[in-house]
């Protein structure tokens, strides 16, 4: 009996050493810093300023942590939070978001925070996965920095309303090419001393003549669209009321045909920065690694808003599946790890958060 014991004690030992052992996947934790997670982050950026259609272009302030999933059957997966800043550049403007300066904390700056996937194979960056929401500094520390500055104001304040109609207005009769129409209202401050209110807001080329139009209602945006962007104020006086007002046009954007599936060309998209939506059922061998945008569940805008949040655009832009099958999922990190197999941390943690790049909020 003790024979037969130490028999299956013996069988036992022996099948735990056979066993093959399957270590745990591993990430990698970068430098916030490091060259590697910079460049990830500044393709996350640019993919922000591509894809957002209203308010500001935004540039990297911070990074806040990544990590680096290995990724079937090749690839890896930077998965970041990224502190971004508002810049005083119109999201339509062609000046390069290097140049543009960035909205500093008396002019009441907005912060983004976002997170990203984004794939690295074959030494190329592509997004998988963005989601943002954008917030102003706080009205207390805005005060503690410049005490006499004016605030951010609702945008659909009467004030506001009236001084964007009478600038544009303004700008209409001064003209000597297109009648232009209001786009958007995108920031608004009432100023204390004088008694003034102070806007920027976005236009676009109607087909109407600015000096023959008697109907408005009558006119259509062009085609190709043509965006201005103006800055205005308005100060009140005694028995009425002086508006300054200075517009920037931009180019005209041409009307691009959209690719097919099959190699033709459909017929022009009026807007080009609105991306075209994926074809339907398209054939395995079509799936892709990338960006599709997809609309943000149209809720009304609260009516007494003071900036574009950033969160209108980004509530989840999730990937295509790839052909090896393998798909991200909106709010869901890459899966990386076999069934039944642990995920391992990587090793010692590396400084994060990174360096500030402007200023914190």
């Amino acid at each position: 009996m003790k024979s037969l014991a130490l028999l299956l004690c013996l069988a036992q030992l022996w099948g735990c050493h056979a066993a093959p052992h399957i270590p745990g996947l591993v990430y990698r934790e970068l430098d916030c810093d490091d060259p590697e997670t910079e460049q990830a982050a500044l393709v996350a950026v640019d993919y922000i300023n591509n894809h957002v259609l209203q308010g500001y272009k935004h540039t990297l302030n911070q990074i806040d942590k990544v990590k680096v999933w290995p990724r079937r059957p090749m690839g890896e997966v930077f998965e970041l939070e990224l502190d971004l800043l508002e810049t005083t550049c119109y999201i339509r403007d062609p000046t390069p978001v290097e140049n543009c300066t960035v909205r500093q904390l008396m002019e009441h700056a907005v912060e983004g925070d976002c997170d990203f996937q984004v794939l690295k194979q074959d030494g190329q960056f592509t997004v998988l996965f963005a989601k943002c929401d954008s917030s102003p500094d706080s009205a207390e520390d805005v005060l503690k920095v410049c005490p006499q500055c004016p605030l951010l104001a609702p945008l659909n304040d009467t004030k506001v309303v009236h001084a964007v109609e009478v600038a544009l207005t303004a700008f209409n009769t001064q003209s000597n090419g297109s009648y232009f129409q209001l786009v958007e209202v995108s920031r608004a401050q009432l100023v204390p001393l004088p008694p003034s209110t102070y806007v920027e807001f976005a236009v676009a080329a109607t087909d109407c003549v600015a000096a023959e139009v008697t109907d408005p209602a009558k006119c259509n945006l062009l085609a190709e669209k043509q965006y201005g962007f103006c800055k205005a104020t308005l100060t009140e006086k005694v028995g009425g009321e002086d508006v300054a007002v200075t517009c920037t046009v931009f180019q005209t954007q041409p009307v691009l045909p959209q690719p097919q599936p099959d190699g033709t060309e459909a017929s022009p998209v009026a807007d080009s920065a609105v991306p075209a939506p994926p074809p339907a059922d398209p054939p395995a061998a079509a799936l892709v690694v990338g960006p599709v945008v997809v609309a943000a569940p149209q809720a009304p805008l609260p009516g007494h808003r003071t900036h574009y949040d950033l969160r209108h655009s980004f509530m989840g832009v999730a990937s295509v599946e790839s052909a090896s099958g393998e798909a991200f999922h909106v709010g869901k990190v890459p899966n990386v790890a076999q069934p039944s197999v642990p995920v391992t941390a990587g090793p010692v943690v590396r400084p994060c958060p990174g360096r500030i790049r402007h200023f914190k909020i």
